[in-house]
């Protein structure tokens, strides 16, 4: 069962702005990145649903969190069916992401008061996703639609929040385009762990990369978000 509910997921996606995606088939590999990232400030984390026996790795790295990290949100990732998502959802998921949109997916999470982000690649795909209840709709390939599908998409419904996931990097420059285009988060996986960095369990870089982007997003998200309401109010073009 979920730790989290749909709404204590998204205020702390939110409140940080980032939510790191990562798999690996050696769960005591996967509960340290897990643990490098909670001590880098992040506070929800997507564990993607790829290879053999994934979801036994998911439920050692769901009980590990539990007690060690006890303000993270693990979700699962890459779930394209609703049996795999009511499956997680017994592991105890407390957010479920997509590469695509299935409404089915959305009623088995919804009955649960889960998070259900799903993959959107058109405007039409994002409205069909907010009707059966999604908050949160990633951007999946984000490196493909770049940031003018976010602004074009943001400009006719300013109420979405999007998480654009593909094409991320912990960089000032890449962090703060996706921002300025509007999304509400960003999912970041390969970058944030390089290959090299895992096999030599080099934990305090991941750390440190966490801290870093975290920090651009601080600094950029939230005013970026003031300025933008005070202008409204004021009537005033941004």
């Amino acid at each position: 069962m979920a730790k989290f509910d749909k709404i204590a997921v998204l205020n702390k996606i939110g409140s940080t702005g980032m939510v790191p995606v990562f798999y690996h088939k050696d769960a005591e590999v996967a509960k340290k990145v897990v643990k490098a990232c909670y001590d880098g400030g992040v506070r929800a984390f997507e564990f993607t649903n790829r290879g053999d026996f994934a979801q036994e790795v998911f439920t050692e790295i769901a009980k590990f969190a539990a007690k060690e990290c006890p303000e993270m949100a693990i979700g699962i990732g890459s779930i394209v069916d609703p049996a795999t998502a009511a499956m997680y959802l017994q592991l105890g998921a407390n957010f479920v992401v997509g590469p695509l949109f299935n409404p089915e997916i959305a009623k088995v999470c919804n009955r649960r008061s889960v998070a259900y982000t799903p993959g959107c690649g058109s405007v039409s795909e994002v409205g069909f996703a907010q009707e059966v209840g999604c908050d949160l709709c990633k951007v999946f390939p984000g490196d493909v639609y770049g940031t003018n599908f976010v602004k074009g998409l943001m400009a006719p419904m300013p109420w979405s929040k999007l998480m654009v996931t593909g094409g991320v990097e912990p960089t000032k420059e890449n962090l703060t385009a996706w921002i300025k285009a509007g999304v509400f988060c960003v999912g970041m996986g390969s970058k944030l762990f390089p290959k090299d960095k895992v096999a030599a369990e080099d934990w305090a870089y991941v750390t440190a990369k966490c801290e870093e982007a975290l920090c651009y997003i601080a600094c950029f998200l939230f005013p970026f978000y003031m300025l933008s309401m005070f202008e409204y109010i004021n009537g005033q073009e941004y």
